[in-house]
């Protein structure tokens, strides 16, 4: 089984700035692509940031410009820094990874937990 702690939730004032964490654990050929999710009560959750193996990232319209996608391979981490954030943002940030448990088999999708980041205005 695999495995994604998230850690680096809480709460800030708007302008302020989070670094969220998740960590991947567990038996598995290769991590894919990963990515940050969010979703906020009564709505549906929605991309905030993704990248892939390679490094390449790909922004929702919201974000570009204030959060900042990065992974650390030989860790298994991928992280979410959080800039100037503001009331919209506050959700329940959840932790996406694709990932081949052996070499012959598809990419399944694993969910970290979910932390929680609020910002007070």
């Amino acid at each position: 089984q695999v495995q994604l702690v998230e850690s680096g939730g809480g709460l800030v004032q708007a302008g302020g700035s989070l670094r969220l964490s998740c960590a991947a654990s567990g038996r598995f050929f290769v991590i894919n692509a990963m990515g940050w999710y969010r979703q906020a009560p009564g709505k549906q959750r929605e991309l905030v940031a993704h990248i892939t193996s390679g490094g390449s990232t790909d922004y929702a319209d919201s974000v570009k410009g204030r959060f900042t996608i990065s992974r650390d391979n030989a860790k298994n981490t991928v992280y979410l820094q959080m800039n100037s954030l503001k009331p919209d943002d506050a959700s329940v940030y959840y932790c996406n990874a694709k990932v081949q448990r052996t070499l012959i088999t598809w990419e399944v999708d694993y969910w970290g937990q979910g932390t929680q980041v609020t910002v007070s205005s």
